[in-house]
């Protein structure tokens, strides 16, 4: 088995766990792979020689069996678009703050390891989206969301919205998010959006600061196309992939969504339940209340 590496080399920590995860794979003959940014930056940082095989893009999946994220939620959502071609399971290491796609910790990063080297894991398949425009011909991937939304202006959008052809309503509001259910507990949750367990095939149509009351998420199948038309010229609008890779788009302009051909494969191990990670991430059943009154 091969292991390729890689990480946000903006976080400060990364460059340190990368070296000690280097020096163990070498000391247990492990094969592995770095990405060639994360080398660079450990080259730069430390004065020992880096003897490790690097790669850029997509060579990085390709000549990887699983490829170890080191970060946080965006550092795997980055690495999911730009494999999403090729399959290749990624293994979330968290260094962020939440780490809701993140499958191991610091703390639990070896024995995490040593039971994947032992066969003793699973690779789930998440659903991701696809946008395009009618001005561009680019595809847009996403794992977690895609946002429409207004740019370098106060006002609110006009966002006529179908559903397979058939008109669900204009929203007049920032913005709207079209999420999978694993992104459902991203920005469509900090929208008021409900949380969708990733078991469901769904997608989640939130509108973003709606001026009116009445306006409500809508979960449609994830087989339906999604179309956003926005007719006024006045302001551009930015389209936006997992809160990463963006354009600006001068409307009158139509962005259609749907469910992608791709899946992001993301490794667990066996004894991992949605739900713990979900009552943990958000601290469901603490009591705040009584911890803050303890610390004072």
């Amino acid at each position: 088995m091969r292991f390729g590496i890689a990480g946000n080399i903006q976080k400060e920590g990364v460059p340190g766990i990368a070296r000690k995860l280097l020096k163990r794979f070498e000391a247990a003959g492990i094969d592995y792979v770095l990405e060639k940014s994360l080398a660079e930056l450990l080259r730069k940082k430390s004065k020992e020689s880096l003897s490790a095989k690097t790669v850029s893009g997509s060579k990085l999946a390709e000549q990887s069996d699983i490829l170890i994220s080191l970060g946080g939620d965006g550092t795997i959502l980055r690495l999911a678009r730009q494999v999403a071609e090729y399959g290749t399971p990624i293994l979330g290491v968290n260094l962020g703050k939440l780490g809701f796609l993140t499958e191991a910790s610091l703390e639990d990063l070896d024995e995490c390891l040593e039971e994947i080297l032992r066969g003793e894991y699973v690779i789930v398949e998440r659903m991701m989206l696809q946008a395009t425009t009618i001005k561009k011909p680019r595809i847009y991937l996403a794992l977690n969301d895609i946002v429409v939304d207004k740019f370098d202006t106060s006002r609110v959008l006009d966002l006529e919205t179908f559903v397979n052809g058939e008109y669900l309503a204009t929203f007049t509001a920032d913005g709207i998010i079209l999420s999978t259910p694993i992104g459902s507990t991203g920005y469509s949750l900090a929208n008021a959006g409900p949380i969708v367990t990733p078991h469901n095939r769904s997608i989640t149509i939130s509108p973003i600061c709606p001026h009116t009351l009445t306006a409500r998420p809508v979960i449609v199948p994830d087989d339906s196309t999604i179309t956003i038309k926005v007719a006024s010229p006045r302001y551009k609008v930015r389209l936006t992939a997992d809160g990463q890779d963006e354009v600006l788009i001068r409307p009158p302009t139509e962005i259609r969504v749907k469910k992608a051909r791709q899946t992001a494969r993301l490794v667990k191990r066996n004894n991992t339940s949605y739900y713990d990670v979900l009552r943990k991430k958000l601290n469901w059943g603490r009591d705040v209340r009584t911890e803050n009154a303890t610390r004072s």
